[in-house]
């Protein structure tokens, strides 16, 4: 297990966080970026093992909320974070002991190092997805658990801020932050989820820090050793590289706070391996990649994750930087066991986004596992 996330942590992290982001969670370079900023100021940050908090440590999760493409455009202002941290803080009239990661996808798998580094707690080596989703009630944290969404705040780029103390539920705490999240530019700093050292211990899914850390770091081996990198990735995730082909096209919007669309990609020539024998694989999105069908057969779902990497390096293709022409490799990985429980599948499954198709889960799957 990563013991604290130091400079030379910051590019296998990004990568690894990029490939099990699914497309979403922000630009995990320039998230890299800024989390780089904050550690050659204020040192390496600690990441604690879940299972040391004590049950009643008080835990929040940090993250950013709006859509991915407006984070090319729209820099942050850089404490974020730590303003809505504080902000709650004020609101319960208690400080926080550590902060988890509310996903491991992208550039949100850096937020809480970046706010824990600036509010001086350690980060929790655990998260509430093992991959990334486009909305904030989409959390084990809060399946079937006593945690809520709300009371949570929000900060944008400005001095804009807002306190939400409570919501009738998950959904309406999210809906009401992505209206606000819209209204401050689709993009802004979002804190909630308060919960104990108890709650995050049995509703997490553990040690994804420590898994991104190592996804990159083997795709930079094999990068220096010019293997077959997505296959690599594929390998260290229990997954399959099921699909390498050219981006043929693109649709996306952003729209409500997401970017929308969808990607087809053509597939190479039938002269290289199976994966490779032509035909088209078309994947639809809301900052994450929901489902993908190969000749118009569905063959991965939500909550599993699929990911695109650049056919050569395996880097990570997020959403909003998806472009005609660019070779890539699309790898299916298996949810952790968090996402495929009867009361998770009602929020993260092909229904909750509304795909009328059964969720057929992928065996195997490493993520959420105690690294060996």
């Amino acid at each position: 297990m990563l013991r604290e996330v130091t400079l030379d942590d910051i590019r296998p992290i990004a990568i690894g966080a990029g490939i099990l982001g699914t497309g979403g969670g922000g630009n995990p370079y320039l998230g890299g970026l800024h989390l780089a900023s904050v550690i050659r100021e204020k040192g390496s940050q600690p990441l604690v093992d879940p299972f040391a908090l004590a049950d009643d440590a008080l835990v929040c999760v940090a993250g950013t909320i709006g859509a991915p493409t407006v984070s090319i455009e729209k820099l942050p202002e850089g404490t974020e974070m730590a303003r809505a941290l504080r902000l709650l803080e004020e609101h319960i009239g208690r400080q926080f002991d550590a902060v988890a990661i509310a996903e491991i996808g992208g550039a949100n798998s850096m937020q809480p190092l970046i706010a824990g580094l600036q509010a001086g707690i350690p980060t929790v080596d655990s998260d509430s997805m093992g991959r990334a989703f486009p909305e904030i009630q989409m959390s084990s944290f809060l399946f079937g658990s006593d945690a809520k969404v709300a009371p949570y705040a929000m900060v944008d780029a400005a001095d804009k801020a807002a306190v939400i103390p409570s919501a009738v539920s998950d959904l309406w705490g999210e809906r009401i932050a992505r209206n606000i999240a819209v209204s401050m530019g689709a993009r802004a700093g979002l804190v909630a989820c308060m919960m104990s050292g108890a709650q995050l211990k049995a509703a997490g899914v553990h040690y994804t820090m420590s898994l991104a850390h190592h996804l990159g770091a083997r795709a930079i081996e094999a990068q220096e050793q010019k293997s077959d990198v997505p296959q690599v990735v594929a390998d260290v995730l229990d997954g399959k590289v099921i699909f390498r082909g050219k981006i043929s096209d693109v649709n996306r919007r952003t729209t409500k706070g997401f970017a929308r669309g969808w990607v087809r990609i053509s597939g190479f020539t039938p002269l290289g391996p199976p994966e490779a024998s032509g035909g088209s694989l078309e994947i639809e999105f809301q900052n994450e990649l929901l489902i993908a069908r190969i000749n118009g057969e569905v063959v991965v779902t939500t909550p599993d994750l699929i990911c695109i990497v650049t056919e050569e390096e395996g880097e990570p293709v997020t959403t909003e930087a998806l472009r005609y022409g660019t070779r890539v490799a699309v790898i299916a990985v298996p949810a952790p066991e968090q996402l495929k429980s009867e009361i998770a599948l009602e929020v993260v499954g092909p229904r909750a986004f509304g795909y009328d198709v059964e969720f057929r889960p992928l065996p195997g799957g490493v993520i959420g596992l105690r690294p060996g």
